[in-house]
């Protein structure tokens, strides 16, 4: 095949034959790129050729699940990364549209060797991308997005005979079915549902019918529009929706899951929210009662509390930080035989017994039921309170160009590095270590941290930061760390701040 160009001009006839992929596109676990300024049809069906042909090369059977999540453009999108695979000689079998987590469960349901579900994920309408893997429960990481950018960008992609179609029924009605086991609440529960008009709202609100839970809706009917927002449950435009619909309802909590369903967000029976970290410790906690001395993953935006929290250290649980990104922490999870994992962004990584390993939303949101009828004595905001006290800020992205973005980090690390060297404080406090396992992990003598690193999906920068103390020292902390950031001029603005 001929290489793709990295630009071609829309509304041409090139643009129809000739395919046009942006190199940026390739990112650490998975591709994304706007459609269809960075990406077209042509392009596309070059992806699976390249992604047809990875398989081959690893020796992998040549059968793949496919699955689109819930936007205008998804089928096109799945449609044209179908033609490449079937043309690259793979039997495609298509689950139709899904969430990613039940094209991830495709893949044991159906036992197929590899996956592919076309989603933009969390990101707004006028994106596209793919999630892909090959080893269950793993998704492609920084080596096989590497390995695929390679085929495809050089157009080393092999055309081959044997490739065919099938469309899969049953698979939505089996993921379903596995969520639910045979678990039903035993306490009357009522739960904000927030989807967000996703693909979701095709999913969570039959599930929580399913165990037993009473639904309060929330932006329910599926709309590709998204006429409220982005459905988003880090944001805090739709975290805000959330707590205001349990103060309407006088709900238990409210649960909110992303347009592909892989993150669930959580609001508790006060309106407050509860970032997920927190909530992912509210979880061990529960799961370390149930299976003594467990090692957690936290990633490094998480709180520090799965290594300090004495309830976890009673039951010997471990804690164990690591990078952010879902394959990132699919792959240590897997490796040194975590019983969960916990993403600050609300991907959650729930392995044997509890899981299959990958992140699901929906999983967690029936663990969350569970944790609940376990505990019939406590609200939410019961489990919340009895966690120890920290402040902490959102995830906050400053814009940084994909282009320049490492390079801007790696600055900031020796910038930051240095100021420990050199015994400088960050919210007036000394600075114990600087973690560079995934950025800058700064963290200081009280427990207390602040991070920068280096977005994998979009072109910006990522910070957040805790203080065991207090606000203000909150406050402070995040200053100094952004004073740094500001020696760097390519760095733009936040998309939200303390």
């Amino acid at each position: 095949m001929t290489k793709p160009a990295p630009t071609v001009t829309q509304n041409t006839w090139e643009f129809l034959r000739d395919a046009m992929i942006t190199p940026t596109g390739f990112r650490e676990y998975d591709a994304r790129w706007k459609y269809p300024d960075d990406i077209n049809l042509p392009g596309i069906t070059a992806l699976g050729l390249g992604l047809g042909t990875q398989m081959h090369r690893r020796g992998i059977e040549p059968v793949i699940a496919v699955g689109n999540d819930y936007r205008d453009y998804s089928l096109s999108i799945k449609n044209a990364l179908m033609l490449g695979l079937m043309q690259a000689g793979i039997h495609v079998r298509d689950i139709g549209p899904a969430l990613s987590p039940m094209a991830y469960f495709a893949q044991f349901h159906l036992d197929a060797p590899a996956v592919a579900m076309v989603t933009a994920s969390h990101n707004p309408n006028g994106w596209t991308g793919v999630k892909m893997g090959f080893e269950r429960p793993l998704t492609h990481g920084p080596d096989e997005m590497g390995e695929l950018r390679d085929i495809v960008l050089n157009g080393e992609g092999q055309p081959r005979d044997g490739g065919k179609y099938e469309f899969v029924q049953g698979v939505r009605e089996a993921y379903l079915d596995d969520l639910v086991g045979d678990f039903k609440m035993t306490r009357k529960l009522k739960v904000v549902c927030a989807t967000g008009n996703g693909t979701a709202s095709a999913f969570a609100p039959e599930l929580f019918k399913r165990i037993g839970v009473e639904v309060v809706p929330s932006h329910n009917e599926l709309d590709y529009t998204f006429p409220h927002y982005n459905p988003n449950p880090e944001a805090m435009e739709m975290l805000h929706d959330m707590s205001a619909s349990v103060k309407a309802s006088g709900a238990d909590f409210a649960l909110g899951f992303d347009g592909d369903g892989d993150r669930c967000g959580v609001v508790d029976d006060e309106g407050e929210e509860i970032f997920a970290d927190k909530v992912g410790v509210i979880m061990a906690r529960d799961f370390a009662k149930l299976h003594p001395n467990s090692t957690f993953v936290a990633d490094v935006k998480s709180t520090g509390l799965f290594a300090s929290d004495p309830e976890l250290q009673k039951y010997g649980a471990k804690a164990d930080y690591w990078k952010t990104g879902h394959s990132h922490m699919k792959r240590r999870v897997k490796e040194i035989g975590a019983l969960a994992g916990f993403e600050k962004s609300g991907h959650y990584f729930l392995a044997e017994p509890v899981g299959r390993g990958y992140d699901c939303g929906l999983r967690v949101a029936v663990e969350i039921c569970k944790l609940m009828d376990r505990n019939p004595d406590k609200s939410m905001s019961d489990l919340r309170r009895a966690l120890p006290q920290t402040y902490s800020s959102p995830t906050m992205s400053p814009y940084c160009a994909d282009t320049e973005k490492y390079d801007t980090l790696g600055r900031l690390i020796a910038k930051l590095v240095a100021k420990q060297q050199a015994g400088d404080t960050i919210g007036g406090r000394a600075i114990k270590e600087v973690v560079t396992v995934n950025g800058a992990r700064v963290i200081l003598d009280n427990g207390g941290w602040g991070l920068v690193r280096a977005s994998s999906n979009t072109p910006n920068l990522v910070v957040v930061c805790e203080s065991p103390a207090s606000d203000a020292e909150l406050r402070a902390i995040f200053a100094d760390i952004d004073a740094v950031i500001r020696t760097e001029p390519n760095v733009g603005d936040y998309d939200q701040t303390l």
